[in-house]
This record gives C-alpha cells, sequence and structure tokens, in this order.
C-alpha cells in the first residue's frame, strides 16, 4: 500500500511540478489511469461518511510506523508517527496525533541521519529539494503562510540571489516539500 499512498502524494504535487511527478510515476511504474485511480480511492475513503479516524487511515495503508516519537508542542503531549516511503528515502511521511487520537499536521519530514540541504541562497531552492521546516529554519525569520489546501503550506522569507542582494520570496509546499518558490522583490 506505500504505493498508492506515494501516487497520492504525487496527485497534490502535479499541480506544480508535473515533470516531476511524471518521472517520480515512470520510476514507480504506473500509469496516469492508475495514479487517477489511487487518487479517486483516497478521496472516497477519506471523505467516507464511515471513514476511520485519520490516524487509524494512516495505519491501515502504511502499516505500522517506522517510529513513534513523543513530541511537545506547547504545553500538550502528542505522538509523531514516521513511515519510510520508498520513493524519497532521505525522507519520511509524518503524521502528528494529539492526545485525543486527532490527526494535527501530516507531512513530509527529514529522515534521522539523512543529510539536510544546504540552504544559503535562491539558488539552493528548488523542487523537492528541502521541506517546509528546513526552509524556515534557514531562512529565519520566514512567516508561515495559509496554503490553499489541506496538505499545502506556503512560507515568506528572505534570501540572498546568487549577487547577494537579499529578496522577499514566497515559498510553497506540498505535503511539507518545496514545490516552487517566487521572489518578490
Amino acid at each position: 500500500m506505500p504505493l498508492d499512498f506515494q501516487l497520492v502524494l504525487l496527485r497534490r504535487m502535479a499541480d506544480h511540478n508535473p515533470d516531476l511527478v511524471e518521472d517520480a510515476r515512470r520510476r514507480l511504474g504506473v500509469s496516469i489511469a492508475d495514479m487517477r485511480e489511487t487518487n479517486k480511492r483516497w478521496q472516497a475513503m477519506v471523505r467516507s461518511p464511515r471513514s476511520r479516524s485519520a490516524a487509524a487511515r494512516y495505519r491501515s495503508v502504511l502499516g505500522e510506523p517506522e517510529s513513534v516519537l513523543p513530541r511537545r508542542l506547547g504545553d500538550v503531549d502528542c505522538e509523531a508517527r514516521r513511515w519510510a516511503l520508498p520513493l524519497w528515502p532521505d525522507l519520511r511521511f509524518e503524521v502528528l496525533v494529539g492526545p485525543d487520537g486527532a490527526v494535527w499536521n501530516e507531512w513530509l519530514v527529514r529522515a534521522p541521519g539523512a543529510p539536510a540541504p544546504r540552504l544559503e541562497t535562491l539558488e539552493d531552492l528548488v523542487p523537492w529539494s528541502c521541506t517546509v521546516d528546513e526552509a524556515a529554519r534557514a531562512f529565519a525569520p520566514a512567516r508561515p503562510l495559509e496554503g490553499t489546501a489541506p496538505t499545502r503550506w506556503g512560507l515568506a522569507f528572505t534570501a540572498p540571489g546568487p549577487d547577494g542582494v537579499r529578496h522577499e520570496v514566497v515559498a510553497e509546499f506540498t505535503w511539507g516539500l518545496l514545490q516552487r518558490t517566487a521572489v518578490l522583490t
């Protein structure tokens, strides 16, 4: 089932990077029709009135998490459940689950021990190169922006261009993975 879930992630990313998604889909050995059908089944499962909780849904689709880590957000304890996905070996799909079992967040994060990318200039911000938290740390202070869909996030920050001049940038992420940037100034 991880194959199907990777196709769901790719389907949302196709809006921003169809060429990268096409390459990934080919590596996985599936057709466009397969990807659409898998996404259709996923959406039906998510929207079903008899749907499982989001936390149970991920476990049923992805199996047991590779790791379950305690996490404290403010004054609330939660769990970070992580799964490996073959398409992105240096990343993990992380689901933050609150004390009541509700899913608070779901996104790709860097795998433990995997090297983080070097993020110093605009040129380093290439699609699929970094996660939202890596970009936020590298270009602090970064301001979070509301995404255009539940699995999308944005960050506003300044970053130096090749000439060293700092520019205002908006970076867009899908499932926590960088999709594109726009230079505002």
